[in-house]
């Protein structure tokens, strides 16, 4: 074999090297995203089943089987999860050779016929392959950490919306008992003014309670009823899927609170959209020197000609071979306003980065506050007012047995209890979401927020590389 044959055998294993780097993700990075989320999430699965969300719906749903639903089935999180197939088909595609351009093109000049035939390259498409496929790869995993924080969104959306339906739930039922001993109470005034033993004034009292209490059990009918619907649109449910069983009760406070010292350090380590922002950061710093060179050869393309020529008249046949070079001049733009707007960039990344970090401080310490007088406060009316309420329950109903206190007073303590069991329980809904928000803030992202401030960046940085 010649050395031409081999050196041309060489450059073709060569270029199915290349484009055989990169490959697509077996599993569009599910178990990527899955392991980044893992902290709220656990061993949740984010593939659709059908059939798990049957065997969850099919039990009292639990705070854990509310979170496994929605990462299952939630369309906003299917769609951010193709989302993330998307970069994972441009990162491979990244990788790719340019495909090179063929020309072809036929003239004649009275009885002279010449064929052009032109394989020309972009050169700075071949040179730029490694750098451009190193940045789509670190926006590849920007897209992952974006990921992520939406599932870890949407899993602290669908607990706190659990809590909220739960507690919506158990607020009614308690209601509805404070109704009934309103009801109680203005049918036993009707009948003893009827016969002269009360007033009109305490029977107005009395039936002004109830229309209250019946006014408020209606409230919390409402609320109960936007609750649930807010979870069954987190779940991604329809039809008979809605009929779902939730849980009777919340979960009991814990008997001891978490101490956290390092809690700012933790959010700052573990945060993914603080790791989103750095990362970007990062990005945008690496690729501004490469932009601001291959600004001046973005048209740098490199040809093979062939031309024959065919004289008719003659009977003969000529051929001529080259190569040409096409660079272009920097006569006009001298590329200063692409250098000012990759150093705005670096700029606007590294403000990001700061931003996030001081954000992230910040909700750290805020969340734990809430936490801990959230925890304060359910203890309290866990510890002291709900049994001091029925102490005084039980000793009424024992003064009642004895005849040493009325009916009245025992209506109007049990309406006192109910009132303050159903204070309980909005004290310990409260320490679930505070819960929930503190978790979210020292391993996820910020509670609530759209999007990943990282994201920006990568897009600003993307666009810059086609400068």
């Amino acid at each position: 074999m010649s050395t031409i044959s081999i050196q041309r055998s060489a450059a073709a294993l060569l270029m199915l090297a290349l484009t055989g780097c990169a490959t697509l993700s077996p599993d569009g990075d599910l178990g990527a995203v899955q392991q980044l989320a893992q902290p709220r999430i656990g061993t949740a699965s984010l593939r659709p089943d059908p059939q798990a969300v049957a065997g969850l719906l099919a039990q009292p749903l639990d705070a854990e089987a509310a979170v496994r639903i929605a990462l299952l089935n939630n369309p906003q999180m299917q769609e951010s999860l193709a989302t993330l197939g998307l970069s994972d088909a441009e990162r491979v595609q990244m990788d790719r050779l340019p495909n090179p351009h063929f020309a072809i093109g036929r003239f004649t000049e009275g009885s002279t016929r010449e064929i052009e035939r032109v394989l020309s390259f972009n050169v700075l498409g071949l040179l730029a392959l490694p750098w451009r496929a190193e940045w789509q790869g670190q926006q590849h995993e920007l897209a992952k950490l974006q990921a992520a924080q939406d599932v870890v969104r949407l899993a602290a959306d669908t607990r706190k919306a659990w809590i909220s339906a739960v507690a919506a739930q158990q607020s009614a039922l308690y209601l509805r008992d404070v109704k009934d001993a309103a009801e109680a109470g203005a049918e036993l005034a009707r009948r003893m003014a009827r016969v002269g033993n009360w007033s009109r004034l305490e029977q107005a009292r009395e039936q002004v309670f109830l229309a209250d209490a019946t006014a408020q059990l209606a409230r919390a009918q409402q609320t109960t009823f936007s609750a649930r619907e807010k979870l069954t649109r987190l779940m991604g449910l329809w039809g008979a899927q809605t009929g779902f069983t939730l849980a009777h009760r919340l979960p009991d406070i814990p008997k001891t609170v978490t101490n956290m010292q390092d809690i700012e350090a933790r959010a700052l380590r573990e945060r993914l959209d603080v790791r989103s922002a750095v990362a970007a950061a990062g990005y945008v710093a690496r690729q501004q020197g490469f932009s601001d060179v291959a600004g001046y050869f973005d048209g740098l393309t490199m040809g093979y000609t062939r031309n024959t020529t065919f004289d008719n008249a003659a009977g003969s046949k000529e051929t001529k071979r080259g190569w040409e070079l096409e660079l272009p001049l920097p006569v006009f733009d001298w590329g200063s306003a692409r250098h000012a707007r990759s150093k705005a960039l670096v700029l606007q990344s590294t403000a990001r980065v700061r931003g996030v970090a001081v954000q992230a401080r910040s909700e750290a310490r805020e969340a734990y506050f809430g936490y801990r007088t959230a925890y304060d406060l359910a203890v309290h009316y866990r510890d002291e007012i709900v049994p001091l309420r029925k102490f005084i329950n039980d000793e009424l109903v024992l003064r009642y047995s004895g005849m040493l206190a009325s009916v009245w007073e025992l209506l109007a303590d049990t309406r006192q209890q109910v009132l303050s069991v159903n204070s309980a329980i909005e004290a310990q809904r409260d320490f679930w979401l505070a819960e929930t928000d503190l978790q979210t803030v020292l391993s996820g992202t910020s509670p609530g927020a759209p999007a990943s401030l990282a994201s920006g960046a990568a897009a600003e940085a993307s666009a810059t590389q086609g400068h």
